[in-house]
Order: structure tokens, then sequence, then C-alpha cells
């Protein structure tokens, strides 16, 4: 039987419908909406009306597709902004109301699913030592483990309250950051990180999530979703530093306007490049690959008490 697993971000919904097929999940159905949940919660910590509304009609929309395509089983989870918004339980009872109930994730189990949802992808399951990290609305995710046998021993899991919805609150009130904007932006992700993180020791880093699969389509002009040309590819650090500083100096019109930007990307993409290139640095990382697979992935097989 299909399952489906339903990805409530601060700032996008994601539906993922797979069905298995012996040992491997082969993807039926995926949509993508960008709902911004979590627009201004860490100003007021709340969830605001409009995000609210605009993420409940996507939640419904996807239980709605998962009812079409025959599935029974839906598990939908939201991130941060539920974390950390005072009125959670307000939006939590709203979709109960509607149907379509979730939970919330913590940021410890967003990482871990994140990471196994790249440990067990066949692409980079051959390494020995694997680092992800996953920019998000209001939180960044960064895990390394080391394989030994067959099984993955972790070596930092923590996930980051650094996210591109976060800082347009904070560093960046203007579509076109100034370079003091883009200073002050930088030395809040510099000073949350706090430290340099397993400098040299990363092995393979895979970034999940908008960021890193919009650099991809926008390098490759892709005008339309093709995951199959997005997944596995190569960013490299100077690459993306080249695209925080030709986005940040791009009004949202213009940046919407780019080949291959995913629609509703255009007011965080060049935030969550920057958010990429500084935990990059942080791990003295020259490059990183691209990963289609977010945490819903791991979901599929996975409950959150797992472990690594």
């Amino acid at each position: 039987m299909p399952k489906a697993v339903i990805d409530v971000g601060s700032n996008s919904v994601l539906l993922l419908i797979a069905e298995k097929s012996g040992q491997v999940w082969k993807t039926i159905h995926e949509t993508s909406a960008v709902t911004g949940l979590g627009a201004n919660t860490k100003k007021t910590g709340l969830i605001g009306e409009l995000g609210a509304t605009k993420t409940l009609e996507a939640l419904k929309y996807c239980f709605e597709q998962a009812t079409k395509h025959g599935v029974s089983d839906i598990n939908a989870a939201g991130t941060m902004a539920l974390r950390i918004a005072s009125n959670a339980n307000d939006f939590l009872q709203r979709a109960k109301n509607q149907g379509t109930p979730l939970t919330i994730l913590s940021g410890e189990d967003e990482a871990l699913l994140g990471f196994l949802a790249v440990s067990e992808d066949p692409l980079f399951s051959h390494s020995n030592r694997l680092t992800i990290i996953d920019p998000g609305g209001h939180s960044t995710e960064l895990m390394t483990a080391q394989k030994e046998g067959n099984s993955w021993r972790t070596l930092y899991k923590r996930s980051f309250p650094i996210g591109a919805l976060g800082l347009i609150e904070t560093s960046f009130p203007d579509e076109t950051p100034n370079f003091a904007q883009r200073l002050a932006a930088l030395d809040t992700i510099d000073s949350t990180l706090g430290f340099e993180y397993l400098p040299h020791q990363c092995g393979t880093v895979v970034v999940l999530g908008a960021t890193g699969t919009n650099l991809i389509s926008i390098r490759e002009k892709l005008t339309q979703w093709q995951p199959e040309l997005v997944h596995g590819q190569t960013l490299d650090f100077e690459e993306i530093s080249r695209a925080v500083g030709w986005m940040c100096d791009m009004t949202e019109a213009q940046r919407a306007a780019i080949p291959g930007i995913e629609k509703g990307r255009e007011r965080t993409i060049h935030i969550g490049a920057l958010i990429l290139e500084r935990f990059l640095q942080a791990t003295h990382a020259l490059e990183c690959k691209v990963s289609v697979r977010g945490w819903r992935y791991a979901l599929l097989d996975h409950s959150v008490t797992t472990s690594v």
C-alpha cells in the first residue's frame, strides 16, 4: 500500500506519496507550496492568520491528493515555526478539526530523519562519513555520523535556530539588502554557530531542502521541476557565495523572474544561500552534494523514535 508524508515547514508544505517495490520506495506523486506559516513568528512568537490559513489550505489539499491516490496511511508533521509559536496548539486543533491532523517534530528528530533520508539513499550510502545541512525557514539542521559496520555512530547532531524567515525579521528588512545588512546577517549566523564544527572532518556533505534544489534549478535553467536532474548535483563554496551576492542585489520581482526558481522562493532564496555558505564555512567544506530527499522520505520507514 502507498504511504504519504506531509512536511509542514516554516515556509512551505511538501507532500510525498510513495509505494514500496521490494526494498525501494518509488515516488508516485509530489507537490510543493510556499505558504509562509512562520512569517514573523520569530518577532511575534505567534503563527499569523495569513500563514495559518494558507498552510491549512495546502494541508487539506495534500490530504485530498493522498486520498485520491488510495493512501490511508498519511503522516503529517510540522517543524520549527510550530516548535516556537505560543499558539501552535491552536493551529494543531484547527488542522485536526478539518480532518488533517499533524504532529510536531523536535529539532533532534528533524536532524536525524534528514540524515536517515540521505544515508539510506544508494547515491550516498557508500560514504564512510556523512554530514547533512538542512536550511529551513526558522531552523537549520546539522548532523555528522561515521559508518561503523552496518550502522552509523553520531558525531554531532543539532538543530540551530537559524532560518531564512527569521533572518528577514532580524537582519534583512529590505528585499534588496545593503552591505551593512548582509554583514549583520552573516554575523548573526556565525555567532549562533559559535564554533568551527569538526573542521576538515565532515566527509561527504549533503544539503537538503529548497535552497540547494533551487540553486541547481537556477544554474541549469530548469523551467519545470525535474528531480532526476537535480539529485546528486554538486554546489561548490565559491558558486554559492557568488549566488548570495548577485541575488542580494535584486528585488523580489527580479528574483522571481530568474529562470528555474520555484514560485514563492524569491523572498528567501538569497538568505538560504547565505545560510548554506556559512554552514559550509563552519565545516570547512569546499562543496556539497544536493539531495531532493528531505526528512519526509525517512518517515516512510522510520518513526521519530528511531536512533542512529
